[in-house]
């Protein structure tokens, strides 16, 4: 795809006033780093706060009484006792259990959801809920109307309080519609790098004017798709696409505290979303291999495709994201390993380059979360 056919955020102008390396990335040309270089950018993000334009994401909404309801026959998560003004991590999964996409999904009252989905599945998850639920709630797509800032690090909140106070009474996961510049956005406590930090949504015609103000602050530095990556990795958080998709389960993907209690085989509203009985039947049988996160032990970097072995050398799993942690000061992976191999500790290998790189099996995230919880 040339750069021509590539769509642009509507900070498009200002990454290249900033002097961003932009890349191709779900179909838009993206800043993958600026200037400061993506080692740098990491940790002033853990450090200060840095904005991250993300608005190739996709936003929608669905409105009417029936909404939480149906939006339930989609995802393995409880919608219908999301308090208003609160968001949940949520999976669309399909009848073989796989994840199809995965997104977050806020309350904003009034039969109101606000919906947030993947850049690289937003088409396609739009025209999965038009397909199954478009005749119990209205569907509205954001694509075209809005952009999404994230403002993430310790600083974040000093930061934004300056332009709305309120803000800094929200506790992690919380959602809710704030004024900055006299413009009406849409402000949620969370983020993508383990830091306390915010989702901003905001008009595409007010987005450049909201980043530039933020960018003038002190603490803040704009930050790419590069440093994105490495805190997301360390944060132990899953990339779609990468670290789970529509062949792996959330069992598989180790992602059942996202199984809302309600959903699971023993809740109040057991099942009744796509895949229910072979999630439910692997949560009972186990599963073959499962998401692990990985710590190389030399200082070499194991990339997402690298082939895990065992000890005798045969081929036990793959790495499927994997680079260096800035904060860590060390190489850091997840992958897929064989259940006989994957209790925390284990020794596997991986195979870079031809040769073998010693891994151990460990717990993630690798740096401590920082949500802010009050």
């Amino acid at each position: 795809m040339t750069t021509e056919n590539l769509a642009k955020t509507p900070l498009h102008a200002l990454h290249l006033e900033l002097g961003a390396r932009m890349v191709p990335f779900a179909g838009y040309d993206m800043p993958v780093q600026y200037p400061l270089g993506v080692m740098k950018e990491h940790l002033h993000s853990r450090e200060q706060a840095g904005l991250f334009d993300v608005s190739h994401m996709g936003q929608i909404v669905l409105r009417g009484a029936g909404a939480a309801k149906a939006l339930e026959t989609l995802v393995p998560v409880d919608i219908l006792d999301l308090p208003v003004g609160m968001q949940r991590y949520a999976m669309f999964t399909d009848a073989q259990g796989g994840i199809l996409d995965d997104l977050m999904v806020a309350n904003l009252g009034n039969d109101t959801l606000f919906l947030v989905v993947n850049a690289a599945c937003k088409d396609q998850d739009l025209a999965h809920l038009q397909q199954h639920i478009g005749d119990q709630c209205q569907i509205e797509s954001l694509f075209e109307s809005r952009a999404l800032l994230a403002l993430q690090g310790p600083q974040a909140v000093t930061v934004l309080s300056r332009l709305a106070p309120e803000v800094a009474k929200m506790t992690f996961m919380q959602f809710a519609p704030v004024r900055l510049l006299d413009v009406d956005c849409y402000v949620s406590r969370s983020g993508y790098t383990g830091e306390d930090g915010f989702e901003i949504s905001v008009p595409n015609a007010q987005a450049e004017t909201l980043a530039r103000r933020l960018l003038a602050e002190p603490e803040v530095q704009a930050i790419g798709l590069g440093a994105r990556d490495s805190l997301r990795l360390e944060a132990g958080l899953c990339l779609y696409g990468h670290d789970m998709s529509s062949s792996t389960t959330p069992i598989e993907a180790s992602l059942l505290w996202a199984i809302s209690k309600a959903r699971r085989a023993d809740g109040a509203r057991a099942g009744g979303f796509p895949g229910a009985e072979q999630i439910f039947a692997q949560q009972q049988q186990g599963v073959a291999s499962k998401r692990v996160g990985l710590l190389p032990q030399e200082r070499v970097p194991v990339r997402e495709g690298a082939e895990i072995v065992d000890a005798d050398g045969q081929v036990i799993g793959v790495v499927t994201s994997g680079g260096f942690g800035p904060t860590l000061g060390a190489p850091v992976a997840m992958g897929y390993v064989q259940t006989a191999h994957n209790a925390l500790d284990s020794d596997v290998w991986a195979i870079v380059r031809g040769k073998r790189v010693a891994m151990k099996v460990a717990k993630s995230p690798f740096v401590p979360q920082r949500y802010y919880r009050g």
